[in-house]
């Protein structure tokens, strides 16, 4: 079952960001554009290269309005002693969820409840709280923040002008598609 359209639930969740705790809410999500970038666990191999590339790249998120939020069935505890401990994790300042209970994890359908850890998901949200676009990914094949800001940007970009669609590879400025039909309603 497709999640496109599909309106992210209430919630209350802890977060660290900038050696700082803090709550985040879904009213914090409102009114503006939004990553979820779901991951297994701290400490792990795949997954502190995957925070890197987009802490280096979050200045590119902030610039479109959007913010990152990179997600664990760890606490937020835990992502503070990561932060700590780790050289690439140090680099990430965009907030990092604690979801121990599966709150998100369920809501986006990514909980792997055998394990109690996340898939590795990534979710564009749309300033009214809803799923625009996903993907998730075996465990063990690493994400491009590249890929992820060029996909908000499209997304962003269709939000505004309803009537046009992106092509495969099209980058901000590049030339979109007028389909002579009505694509939502052909689908």
């Amino acid at each position: 079952m497709s999640l496109i359209n599909k309106e992210v639930a209430d919630f209350t969740v802890q977060a660290y960001q900038n050696g700082e705790f803090k709550e985040i809410t879904k009213k914090d999500i409102l009114g503006k554009w939004n990553v979820f970038f779901f991951y297994p666990a701290d400490f792990t191999f795949v997954c502190p290269t995957e925070l890197e590339d987009l802490a280096n790249s979050y200045d590119k998120f902030k610039a479109i309005h959007c913010e990152v939020y990179s997600v664990s069935c760890d606490t937020h505890f835990v992502h503070k002693a990561w932060h700590d401990s780790s050289k690439s994790i140090e680099k990430v300042t965009y907030p990092m969820i604690g979801d121990p209970v599966a709150i998100l994890a369920r809501d986006f359908d990514v909980y792997i409840e055998s394990a109690g850890l996340a898939e590795r998901g990534t979710f564009v949200v749309n300033p009214e709280g809803k799923i625009v676009a996903y993907e998730v990914n075996a465990g063990n094949v690493g994400r491009n923040a590249d890929e992820l800001l060029r996909k908000v940007e499209a997304s962003q970009f269709v939000a505004e002008h309803g009537d046009q669609v992106c092509p495969a590879k099209w980058q901000p400025g590049a030339e979109t598609l007028k389909p002579s039909f009505d694509l939502v309603g052909a689908i």
